[in-house]
C-alpha cells in the first residue's frame, strides 16, 4: 500500500529565483510569479501544501501594462468613515509605490486562505537592480523559463 508522501519544511528544499520585471506585461508577469510561489513547476506539488519557492523580482518600476489601463484602471480604498473613499489609477500607484503594485498583482493570484498568506511572504519585490538576498545564491530565470514552467 502506498501513501502520498507530506511534505514537511525539513523535507523539502526551496531555491531562490531572481525574475526581472522590465518589459514585462504586469498580469501575465504575476500569474508566472503566483505559478512559482504556490510551487506548480515542481513534481512534488501538492495543492493545500506549501511546496513553493522563494521568488526576487526586480526592476518593478519598469513594468508595462497593455491598453488605457494607466489611466482607466482605478484601486479603491476605504478607511471605514464617511467620505473616506480614496480612488487612485494605476498610474499614481506605479509613480509611488511600483513595487507594491506588483505585490497586490501576485498576491490577488495566490489562495484566499492561511496558505496564500504564507505564500504572499516568500515573494521580494525590490524597485531597482539590487536586492540585499545574495547569500541565498539565487538563481536567475528569464520571463520565457518563466512562462515554460
Amino acid at each position: 500500500m502506498s501513501r502520498t508522501p507530506y511534505f514537511t519544511k525539513q523535507v523539502i528544499e526551496r531555491p531562490w529565483f531572481v525574475v526581472d520585471a522590465e518589459d514585462q506585461v504586469l498580469g501575465r508577469f504575476a500569474a508566472g510569479v503566483a505559478k512559482l510561489l504556490i510551487g506548480k513547476n515542481r513534481p512534488e506539488y501538492t495543492p493545500g501544501q506549501d511546496c513553493g519557492q522563494f521568488v526576487i523580482v526586480l526592476n518593478a518600476d519598469k513594468i508595462r501594462t497593455t491598453g488605457k489601463k494607466l489611466a482607466s484602471k482605478m484601486y479603491y480604498n476605504h478607511s471605514g468613515y464617511p467620505g473616506g473613499l480614496r480612488k487612485r489609477t494605476l498610474a499614481q500607484r506605479l509613480s509611488q509605490d511600483a513595487a507594491e503594485v506588483v505585490r497586490d498583482a501576485v498576491k490577488g493570484m495566490l489562495p484566499k486562505n492561511k496558505l496564500g498568506k504564507r505564500l504572499i511572504t516568500k515573494l521580494k519585490v525590490y524597485e531597482g537592480s539590487d536586492h540585499p538576498h545574495q547569500a541565498q545564491l539565487p538563481e536567475q530565470i528569464s520571463f520565457e523559463q518563466l512562462a515554460a514552467m
